[in-house]
Parts: structure tokens; C-alpha cells; sequence
């Protein structure tokens, strides 16, 4: 048996790992699987090579073993191993550079994911966060006799001969009074499920009873015979790994349901990443259905690296409009710190972020073209990602137009310029600008948008909780567009032409009326104007300016918008109809009384069709119109 230290420069680096990782010790659990899946596919690798050939690969598995009573756990695979040698090598002298400057650089540091284990080479040691003592018994796959490792956390180890006939590593960690969790039977499925559940290699944790086909004789009140076997927790070969001709539309579905068990809803569809230059990745991406609420919906990508998870905290990688998205990425050229938990933003990173994004509209544009009506069909799940990708990322911005959908109240979709096309000629104003008209909420702006449709307008529906946003960027890269929602103005200040109403009303009678009007409608929620429209027009409407509407609605969102304007009071504008003969009525009529009742009647319509009429206001509606029909 021999002695020794182990070559770390400093004798304090365990209590090191244990206080810089403390927040993140249950990733020990992650490394010692990565580990010994690496020496089973290294055993592979040789075997296929010819460097090997004297050893059977067969079908290795790894095997995790809780030993309650002696408070240990274990992790045996049947891999490469290590020779005494290599376990001096490997183990004993930590590819530690610069430790010195390290512990200088950390020992002041609170604990948290400090970049360790991953950088230094030390994944093995974080196995010291959680046990008192480890051991590692071992024998190579050469012919050489087999080496036990031991360490009780200090820099002091043993390391003698072992008697050990099996290819492979066990590593025995002897769990630590305050980290008796990792002894539970649950906890330790719990980790293997979240870290380790697709692993190339085959992990088996404990039997299970599965249920046998009853024989041709049996009864039919016979129990179905049963069996123990392996219980492994993992997925070796998940649907990402293969490639897309070898898989069907219910392999992909079938994934899915692997990923996300509680989720009951299927994927609208789905796209594969398979590229290998000038970097590797490989994942498959699925757009759920969506609703508006875009914040809740985020964190559902899961990150892997070799088929080991890593984080669902994805953003860097995919860009963040897609972060609404589910599914796995798996790239080994995402650089990670020691815990693999956290990005390294450098140009990889952002060259992966491009493709996915390219590889994304391309998908949604064979989608679009393949099958335009089931699209269509698709558009109110998806248009939120749509949207966001368009307004957040340029070159996207720029593919989606040949895909990016339009529909009208009416449920038809156009494309930009398809829409174009069809509103030309009926919605150019008179400086030549094209005015495309949208509502945001067909049943409260009801009125308005059967104002336009009585004129031959097209009018959009554009509910998203960013619309005003994309409108912004819309109109400032296309030329001569205004996008206008149908109860800014009155219908007939949506689209100026070049005819003119002519009032009814003198200038005197107007400058009359609009005092008596602004000292009667409350002038903190409305600003009077008259305006000399249709006869047939209401006598009273309400409107939204659409600058200082989408103005508020942008600084809501976030972003945009003017400073504080988000907090301000709803202000309306009352649009008063000169040439309506109530309006005439009222001017007219001699009793301030009844002058103030047709005006307060008047003002309410205008509000219950902007849905604005509630509480005490309706109240007071109801009874007054009830005393106007007696």
C-alpha cells in the first residue's frame, strides 16, 4: 500500500468545493455518471479503433446503489478503468493550474457557482461536497492488477492493490451527516431523472416488477405472472440523437410526452437541429400553443451537453424570442463553466444562435408554403413567437415577411403584400400614404370596426400584447404605411380624402355649443372637439389617439414609449358631429336642464359603445333612459 498527497499546492482546496458549490451540490451526482459514461464510450471508442480487441465491450451499464446501512452510495460502470499509475495520474495530481492565484482570487468570495469544477478538471472532486470519504476501486481494462483509492477529504490518500476481477470503476462516496438526503431512494431518482435521463449509456437504479402476458391456459381470474428486472431510469437513445428520416411524426409527438409528462396538449409542430460544422448541434425544438401572456411560457427548452442536461435557462443560446419555444438542445461546443450551468457568451455561442433562428424561419416558411390553409389554421398559436421574432431580431424580421400572417375581423389572412394589394386602391389617403386599419378587441370596438366595414375598409385584427411595438418597427421599414386602429378617429378621419365636410353649423353656433359642451362633459376624461362629418354619423364619438394610445401601450409592455407616460390617466377625445341633427337639437333647445339630459344621453352611447360605461355611469344610464321613453 502506498501514502501520499495529493499535488493540489494548497491544503484547504476541499473546504473549498465544498463552500463555493455548496448551492449547487446535488450536481455531484451529475458528474460521477458523466465521468463513467466517458470511460464506457472511451472503452468503445478503443474497441472500434482496434486498440482493444481482446476486450468484449457488450452492453455496459452504469449502476447507482444506495447502501443505507453503512451510509454509502455507489457508482460502478464498466468502462475503460484506471491502472495505479493512471489513478496517480488522473486522481492524485488535479490538472490544477495556478492554484495558488485561484484560492488567492476566491477565498474571499460568498458561495455560488464561482466557475471550479468544470475549468480545473476537479469534476470527480465534487463528490467531496456531500461525503466524508470516497473510494475508488478500479481496474483497467489492460492486464493489470486492479487499485483501491481512498480519501478522507484532506489532502492525505491510500491507494494499494485491490481485489477486483470486473473491467470497470465503482466509486463509493460515504455520505456526510448533513447531506444524509443523497441516502434516500427518492432524492437519488430524482437526480438521475433530471440530469441524467437520456444518457448514451444505459443506468440502471434498483429492480422493478414488470407485469408478463398470462399464459394461452390461463383463467380469466389468474393474476398476470410477474418478473424482476433492471430498473433503468434512462433513455439512451432519445429522438434527438437520430436522424429526421428515421423518425415518424408519432416519434416526434412520443418525445414530447417524454419531455413534458404533465403536458396534455400536443405540439402544434416541430423542428429538427442537426448540423455538425462549423459547430455541432443537434435538438429538437416544438411550438406549443401560445397564449399572450408571453413570461409564463418561458424556460421549457432544456440545454444538454453530450446528452447531459445542463439548465432550461437557455437565453444566449436561443434567441430570446424562441425561448417561448420547448424542446432539447445538445451542443458540446457551448462553452460552460465548472458547473455547466452557466453560458460563456463568445462568438460559438452567437453563431448557434444564428442558425437556430435561420433554421427556424426556413421551417416556418416550408410550413407556410407546403400547407397554407393548416397554417392559417395554426396562426393564433404561434403568431406571438412570430411577432416577437420579428420585432426583436432583424434578419428574422426579414424572412417572415414571405410567412407572417395578417387576418382581418372577418378570419381572412393575407401577407403584407398580399394585403397591400387588396387595400390599395380603397385605403390610399390623400397624401398617398396607405392607412391599414386594425382593431385590438372585436367586441368592444364593435361599433367602430362596422363603421370602416360600412365604407369598404379591411379591417385587421391584431390582438398581441406587443403589437404596438411591430407596428413601430413596420412603418419605419416600409415606406408611406400608417397603421391606424379603427376607434382613433371617427370613420371618417381614418382615411382623409380629399372631400371636406361642410358644417351645418356657423362659427358663432359652433363656439356657443362647444362651451356649453366643455362645461358639461367632464373635462378631465374628455377633450371636446367639433367635427363636420356625415349627417348619418353618430352624434357623439369617443376616439383614441393612436399616438398617444400606442405611446402608452409600448411604455406598458416595456420599451417605447415616452417617460412615465405608461401611468397616466386614460384621456379621450369626444368627437361632436355638427352636422347630426340631435346635436342641432341640442344647441337649440332653450332648457339648460334638458340641454344637460340630450347631452349626458348623448355622451353615454358614446361610451357603452367604447365599453367605457360602467358602475354609478350605467346606473345613471339606465334610470335616465327609462324617464326619456315614459
Amino acid at each position: 500500500m502506498s501514502k501520499g498527497t495529493i499535488n493540489v499546492s494548497v491544503e484547504n482546496i476541499f473546504p473549498l468545493i465544498k463552500k463555493f458549490l455548496y448551492s449547487d451540490h446535488e450536481i455531484f451526482l451529475r458528474e460521477l455518471i458523466s465521468n463513467a459514461t466517458d470511460a464506457t464510450l472511451k472503452l468503445k471508442h478503443l474497441a472500434n479503433i482496434g486498440e482493444a480487441n481482446d476486450v468484449a465491450y457488450g452492453n455496459p451499464k452504469i449502476e447507482v446503489k444506495i447502501d443505507k446501512e453503512n451510509k454509502t452510495l455507489h457508482i460502478i460502470d464498466e468502462g475503460i478503468g484506471m491502472t495505479k499509475d493512471e489513478v496517480e495520474k488522473y486522481i492524485n495530481q488535479i490538472a490544477f493550474s495556478g492554484a495558488e492565484e485561484f484560492i488567492e482570487k476566491y477565498k474571499d468570495k460568498d458561495g455560488g457557482d464561482t466557475g471550479i469544477i468544470g475549468h480545473f478538471g476537479l469534476g470527480f472532486y465534487s463528490s467531496f461536497m456531500v461525503a466524508d470519504k470516497v473510494e475508488i476501486i478500479t481496474k483497467s481494462f489492460k492486464d493489470e492488477p486492479a487499485a483501491h483509492w481512498v480519501c478522507d477529504g484532506s489532502p492525505n490518500f491510500t491507494l494499494e492493490d485491490a481485489d477486483k476481477d470486473v473491467r470497470g470503476t465503482e466509486i463509493i462516496l460515504h455520505i456526510s451527516e448533513d447531506e444524509t438526503e443523497f441516502l434516500e431512494e427518492g432524492r437519488i431518482r430524482e437526480l438521475l431523472v433530471k440530469y441524467n435521463k437520456f444518457m448514451p449509456i444505459p443506468i440502471k437504479f434498483g429492480m422493478k416488477t414488470e407485469t408478463l402476458p398470462k399464459p394461452e391456459d390461463a383463467k380469466e381470474d389468474d393474476p398476470a405472472p410477474t418478473k424482476e428486472v433492471e430498473n433503468i431510469i434512462n433513455n439512451p437513445n432519445p429522438a434527438w440523437t437520430k436522424q429526421p428520416v428515421d423518425l415518424e411524426e408519432e416519434d416526434y409527438k412520443g418525445f414530447y410526452r417524454e419531455l413534458y409528462p404533465m403536458q396534455f396538449e400536443e405540439p402544434l409542430f416541430h423542428i429538427h437541429l442537426n448540423v455538425d460544422y462549423p459547430f455541432n448541434l443537434t435538438g429538437i425544438l416544438y411550438f406549443p400553443k401560445m397564449t399572450n401572456d408571453m413570461n409564463i411560457q418561458k424556460d421549457k427548452i432544456q440545454l444538454y451537453q453530450n446528452q447531459v442536461f445542463v439548465t432550461d435557462n437557455v437565453e444566449g443560446i436561443v434567441p430570446e424570442f424562441l425561448t417561448m419555444l420547448r424542446g432539447v438542445i445538445d451542443s458540446p461546443d457551448i462553452p460552460l463553466n465548472v458547473s455547466r450551468s452557466y453560458l460563456q457568451a463568445d462568438g460559438a455561442v452567437k453563431k448557434i444562435s444564428s442558425y437556430i433562428t435561420r433554421k427556424v424561419a426556413d421551417k416556418l416558411k416550408t410550413l407556410f408554403n407546403d400547407n397554407r390553409e393548416d397554417f392559417e389554421q395554426k396562426w393564433n398559436d404561434i403568431k406571438v413567437v412570430i411577432e416577437y421574432g420579428m420585432l426583436t431580431e432583424d434578419k428574422f424580421f426579414d424572412k417572415a415577411q414571405k410567412f407572417a400572417l395578417y387576418p382581418t375581423v372577418d378570419g381572412n389572412y393575407f401577407t403584407f403584400e398580399e394585403l397591400q394589394e387588396k387595400i390599395k386602391d380603397n385605403q390610399t389617403d390623400k397624401d398617398d400614404k396607405l392607412v391599414v386599419l386594425y382593431a385590438s378587441n372585436k367586441d368592444e370596438q364593435h361599433s367602430y370596426i362596422q363603421d370602416a366595414k360600412d365604407k369598404g375598409y379591411e379591417v385587421l385584427m391584431l390582438d398581441s400584447p406587443i403589437i404596438s411595438h411591430l407596428l413601430q418597427k413596420l412603418e419605419s421599414s416600409k415606406e408611406n404605411i400608417s397603421f391606424v386602429r379603427v376607434d382613433s378617429e371617427p370613420v371618417e378621419n381614418l382615411i382623409k380624402k380629399d372631400e371636406e365636410q361642410i358644417s351645418k353649423l356657423s362659427d358663432e353656433e359652433k363656439e356657443t355649443l362647444k362651451t356649453f359642451l366643455t362645461e358639461t362633459v367632464p373635462s378631465e376624461k374628455f377633450t371636446v372637439q367639433l367635427e363636420a362629418m356625415d349627417s348619418k354619423a353618430n352624434p357623439f364619438v369617443i376616439t383614441e389617439p393612436e399616438f398617444m394610445r400606442r405611446m402608452k401601450e409600448m411604455q406598458q409592455t416595456g420599451g417605447g414609449g415616452m417617460f412615465g407616460m405608461g401611468n397616466m390617466p386614460e384621456m379621450y377625445n369626444l368627437i361632436v358631429n355638427t352636422n347630426h341633427e340631435l346635436v342641432s337639437e341640442i344647441l337649440n333647445t332653450k332648457t339648460k336642464k334638458k340641454k344637460e339630459r340630450l347631452v349626458n344621453q348623448a355622451l353615454d352611447l358614446a361610451k357603452l359603445s367604447k365599453n367605457l360605461l360602467k358602475g354609478e355611469d350605467m346606473t345613471a344610464f339606465i334610470k335616465r333612459s327609462y324617464e326619456m321613453i315614459k
